[in-house]
């Protein structure tokens, strides 16, 4: 017999869902302030040929991810 999922977060989700803004509000700031600290530092192309290669390789690993996800749950592999 199938569970029913209640729609309707309880005290608990919505605490977790404030600490995860908070999270990421205090992230967003830290990010601004970082950036206006580096205001006279220069970046040569080495650096950024490492910043992009970061940036592709953790969008392909977090894809793959996902892809490994979906894979796993159609072919039921994750029960």
């Amino acid at each position: 017999m199938p569970r029913k999922i209640s729609s309707r977060l309880g005290a608990s989700g919505m605490l977790a869902i404030a600490v995860m803004l908070a999270f990421l509000g205090w992230a967003c700031w830290y990010a601004v302030h970082a950036w206006g600290r580096l205001a006279g530092v220069e970046i040569g192309v080495a650096g950024w040929f490492f910043i992009v290669t970061g940036v592709v390789l953790t969008v392909a690993v977090g894809a793959g991810l996902m892809a490994l996800v979906f894979y796993s749950s159609r072919h039921d592999y994750d029960r």
